[in-house]
């Protein structure tokens, strides 16, 4: 299993290790295109538009200190609106052709952004992540104990596993979800 420090925040600000970034990336990129598309960017300008966000945030976040009584999400948005915003500036100033009013995303573009759904997201994606850092069996036996809420008797015995080899697995896979996840769900 890779090991993991206190918060993926921190390990992208201060930058002691490389694939922290990779990880925030992996992690943010399916969601800010996603952002994109309800806001009524097109695939290639998504594509442009999460670069362009990105490239704030490696400048941005080793300055970022993270405050547990404020919002990471909300910083996160901020920082996508402003590059949304200046898009929009510098598309004004190009000729329009046809657009269809429908298309127009409404005007406070902010409310694209549902709390529950980034938390639901972040979840998924962190899970999906993780998974990668444990043995099969040592996720599965997790996974049928924690979300299938089988007796840990019953998920031993499919896995050949001893009964305390499912409560490791669930405290190893938890674990490391909440270190993953630190200062990422407000």
């Amino acid at each position: 299993m890779v090991s993991t420090s206190a918060s993926l925040l921190e390990r992208v600000r201060d930058g002691s290790d490389p694939a922290a970034w990779s990880r925030f990336v992996e992690l943010y990129t399916p969601i800010l295109h996603r952002w994109c598309q309800r806001l009524g960017l097109s695939d290639s300008d998504s594509a442009d538009f999460i670069q362009d966000v990105f490239m704030i945030l490696v400048h941005q976040l080793p300055r970022f200190r993270y405050d547990p009584s404020q919002s990471f999400r909300a910083w996160l948005k901020t920082v996508l609106m402003n590059v949304w915003r200046n898009y929009e500036r510098k598309r004004s100033r190009m000729p329009l052709g046809n657009v269809d009013a429908e298309s127009i995303p409404e005007s406070d573009p902010g409310k694209l952004i549902d709390e529950e759904e980034h938390r639901t997201y972040l979840l998924q994606r962190a899970m999906e992540i993780a998974r990668a850092n444990f043995e099969p069996t040592t996720w599965k036996a997790c996974w049928e104990f924690v979300v299938h809420n089988r007796p840990a008797e019953e998920v031993a015995a499919e896995f050949h596993i001893s009964v305390n080899a499912v409560y490791l697995a669930k405290s190893r896979v938890l674990r490391h979800l909440r270190t993953e996840l630190a200062g990422l769900l407000e």
